[in-house]
């Protein structure tokens, strides 16, 4: 029955990203000649996150923690990668951000397409010269007023710990002068594991925690930056749902 199920919402996310494709794209003809951070593309490029979930019986996803203020973008937004899922569910915060995604997932049919519209950038992972060339991206587009979205852990961890994080994310904080915005998930590594199409039952809690500025941080304060923010993660996601101070 799992499978039956998984494979019905399967087909109902296809037929939806497929529809959704052009509304997206009709999005950024009427308004990407003057909104230069592609905030109206990308929120509703984003809003088809939650129609996803709303589609899927086997996922709900809980948001805790304060909203950022338009005023208070663009920041570097950073987060644990517990699950494929990840990229689905915390597309659903109220905000849009240009997330960083591996150069595979654009070659998805109309997704692909969609992320390029929106503004993500594509990385190959293990190219050193794509590496650096994507974090001058997300530095361009935080330098037109978006915030963006960065995995520090590179990949989704398969066991219960986080990997280490990298510098990127917190060297571009740095050299831009944006604040880190971390985000803690937590319940997503049973909604799709790693190697499998089937979907599991998830109860999952996105939590948006303070924001860490960088105003004075130089080169030499990338690691402490870094350590610090994992910390924080780290901290958030073992806390019980009790400890939450708001939730919306």
């Amino acid at each position: 029955m799992r499978a039956v199920a998984s494979l019905l919402v399967w087909a109902a996310w296809t037929v939806l990203v497929i529809l959704w494709t052009p509304v997206v794209a009709i999005s950024l003809a009427f308004t990407g000649w003057w909104d230069r951070s592609r905030w109206i593309a990308g929120r509703v490029f984003r809003f088809g996150a939650r129609l996803l979930v709303a589609l899927n019986p086997f996922w709900s996803v809980r948001l805790e923690g304060r909203v950022p203020a338009r005023s208070a973008h663009p920041f570097v937004a950073v987060s644990n990668h517990e699950s494929l899922a990840d990229i689905i569910l915390i597309g659903t915060l109220p905000w849009d951000m240009k997330w960083l995604s591996k150069s595979s997932i654009f070659r998805i049919p109309f997704l692909g397409l969609m992320m390029r519209m929106a503004g993500d950038v594509s990385v190959r992972r293990e190219d050193r010269t794509s590496r650096s060339a994507s974090l001058t991206a997300m530095g361009r587009w935080l330098a037109r007023g978006s915030s963006v979205m960065i995995f520090p852990e590179g990949t989704r961890s398969r066991t219960e710990e986080m990997l280490p994080f990298r510098d990127g994310a917190f060297r571009l904080a740095i050299e831009t002068g944006r604040p880190v915005q971390p985000l803690a998930v937590n319940g997503t590594r049973t909604a799709i594991r790693k190697g499998s199409l089937l979907f599991g039952t998830a109860r999952v809690v996105v939590r948006i925690l303070e924001p860490v500025p960088t105003e004075g941080l130089g080169p030499g304060d990338v690691e402490e930056l870094r350590l610090r923010v994992r910390q924080r993660i780290e901290d958030a996601r073992q806390r019980p749902d009790s400890e939450a101070e708001s939730s919306y």
